[in-house]
């Protein structure tokens, strides 16, 4: 669906993006994660055709946006991270002013209304001004601006920006709706766990090139070092400390004696972690639980970035 092929964008010498190559399937939803200037923006700028690559290109269902600008765009709808609403308007003249902007019909317009104000749910606020929305509701009533057109691509860039926890979820639940709809959805956040909970998958940008890409469960196995493993034992830890400690993956055991419990650092991989639970048990060793700390994605974030930085020194 969408496809950016060697994608380049420099300001002098500076380097906004650096080779982008990345394909998004259709229906899925995709996540960029990166801090201030890590591309972001810059890679959905291209996308929309509001500014043009310095080299390579990018294609959404086929068509370039180098080459065919005004086709992608009756493909896409784009919702900035900062965006200008009309005051003065009520809200449904404001989405009217739009779907007009679009060329749709009266008729046309008037039923998109009502199906897009019930969809970002704001089917109250119709005869409100706009001016009088509260910001949540104002991104929202902006979401609906973006699918006048009912386009396929939905470009969201820090859509949850500045709004509060009830005001993120009632927007995540939106995305959540729009997906089951079809819709391809390319969002940037800088709510890590969040992204989590709503992409099917992620990419990382730092200082303009992508660093990873998958789905969280896959950038987690790419993930070297160490993790930590909790151990709940049943009785007495003396002999699980010193079984675990004879292990050559296994360092930094901490025993807490009192909840007969064992925490420690382990550097295997997948396989001599089952290998290691396997043994254990042959081993005789009685544990009520045997716990991975799980890395969430402001984990993984932390690790990638950190792991590029020490190689580029």
């Amino acid at each position: 669906m969408i496809e950016f092929q060697h994608v380049k964008k420099s300001y002098n010498k500076v380097h906004a993006l650096d080779d982008l190559t990345l394909t998004i399937q259709k229906g899925t939803i995709y996540g960029f994660v990166g801090a201030n200037g890590a591309g972001k923006s810059t890679a959905f700028s291209i996308l929309a055709t509001l500014i043009p690559p310095t080299s390579g290109d990018v294609f959404v269902n086929g068509k370039s946006v180098l080459n065919e600008a005004q086709s992608v765009r009756a493909l896409i709808g784009y919702m900035p991270d900062f965006f200008g609403v009309y005051d003065q308007l009520k809200v449904e003249e404001y989405l009217d002013f739009y779907g007009a902007a679009y060329a749709l019909p009266a008729n046309i317009r008037e039923e998109k209304i009502i199906k897009l104000l019930e969809l970002v749910r704001l089917t109250d606020k119709r005869g409100h001004y706009v001016d009088d929305l509260s910001r949540g509701m104002k991104q929202r009533l902006c979401l609906a601006r973006t699918l006048m057109h009912d386009p396929e691509v939905l470009i969201l860039d820090e859509p949850a920006s500045g709004l509060d926890p009830r005001a993120r979820v009632e927007m995540r639940d939106i995305l959540k709706d729009l997906k089951r709809l079809g819709k391809t959805i390319c969002i940037s956040s800088h709510i890590l766990p969040e992204l989590a909970e709503i992409c099917d998958e992620i990419g990382v940008l730092d200082k303009g090139k992508l660093i990873a890409s998958g789905n969280i469960a896959e950038i987690q196995a790419q993930l070297q070092g160490e993790k930590w493993i909790t151990v709940q034992l049943l009785s007495d830890v003396t002999d699980a400390e010193q079984y675990f400690l004879n292990n050559t993956f296994v360092s930094n055991v901490t025993v807490v004696k009192a909840e007969r419990k064992l925490m420690f650092a382990f550097s295997g991989d997948e396989n001599a972690q089952a290998q290691l639970l396997k043994d254990a048990i042959v081993a005789n060793i009685q544990m009520i639980t045997f716990e991975v700390e799980k890395k969430d994605l402001e984990d993984v974030f932390m690790v990638i970035t950190e792991e590029v930085m020490q190689h580029e020194s």
